[in-house]
């Protein structure tokens, strides 16, 4: 049932996938707005594009695997990529204190707008709408990820996350992230970042699997749906490595996700983690 679903969800232009969710989310969201239940800086469900699960716990979780695995300080400054509709941002509303600062930036205007609208209160916290070209998320725009500049100056963040991004990004653009990551990392600055990797263990996950995520495979990547490229993209660990070296980065800390099945118990996050650092010169 679930693999018909998601065929149909990927057969709707971006917009009317999130116009499915919203009347999908409709009742419960008029009965949490009418009975005061939703706590602050919690989008109505039927707002949230950017994965399932509980939103505060799951971006508390975040904020925790970043002070114990990237040494997160409250005066940081934090550039959230793919910040979504601020699910990374909430908790670290009530972390970073006034010499800290939060950029974020997303191709997905509705999740820029209600962000802007909510965090005004916190003058630190920055979000920037990037119309950039995905068949996923946005179809709307010309401009290509893959020749994006960052509006950030050069070494000025001591943590970069991207939560379920490079999952959806064709290599060129990757590569292009990869790089502007590096440009505007500090020196000691860690990057976290997650994605879909195909290692000898995964890959044999797949191999084994009656419906296998990923079905379509090629040289570097394997893809979930031919229709939707962006919708779910995997690449071969070796692969990522060589694009990270490239952009003179290095894979510090890997932790596999339980998507390839790995016990749930012993993973940190559902996909793959990576935490990035840049190469000692």
């Amino acid at each position: 049932m679930m693999d018909i679903l998601r065929k149909v969800y990927y057969r709707l232009r971006p917009g009317q996938r999130r116009l499915a969710r919203r009347l999908f989310y409709l009742p419960a969201d008029v009965y949490e707005r009418l009975s005061n239940k939703r706590p602050p800086l919690v989008p109505p469900r039927g707002r949230i594009f950017t994965g399932q699960g509980n939103f505060v716990a799951i971006g508390n979780n975040f904020l925790d695997l970043f002070i114990r695995h990237c040494s997160l300080k409250p005066h940081h400054h934090v550039l959230d990529i793919g910040c979504g509709i601020g699910r990374i941002a909430r908790p670290l509303t009530t972390y970073l204190n006034e010499s800290g600062r939060y950029e974020g930036f997303d191709i997905v205007k509705d999740g820029i707008d209600w962000c802007r609208k909510h965090y005004r209160e916190f003058p630190h916290f920055q979000f920037t709408w990037m119309p950039l070209l995905n068949d996923l998320y946005n179809l709307e725009s010309d401009r290509d990820a893959a020749n994006l500049r960052f509006p950030y100056d050069d070494n000025s963040f001591d943590l970069v996350v991207l939560t379920s991004v490079f999952t959806h990004m064709q290599a060129g653009e990757v590569k292009n992230y990869l790089m502007e990551i590096g440009r505007i990392m500090k020196k000691d600055a860690h990057c976290f970042a997650t994605f879909f990797l195909i290692t000898e263990t995964s890959e044999k996950y797949l191999e084994q699997s009656e419906n296998p995520f990923f079905p379509f495979r090629y040289d570097n990547y394997f893809l979930h749906n031919k229709q939707v490229k962006n919708a779910n993209i995997a690449y071969r660990h070796d692969f990522a490595i060589e694009m990270m070296e490239s952009a003179g980065l290095i894979a510090d800390q890997f932790y596999p996700g339980w998507w390839a099945g790995n016990p749930r118990d012993k993973c940190m996050d559902f996909q793959d983690v990576i935490i990035i650092k840049k190469r000692s010169e």
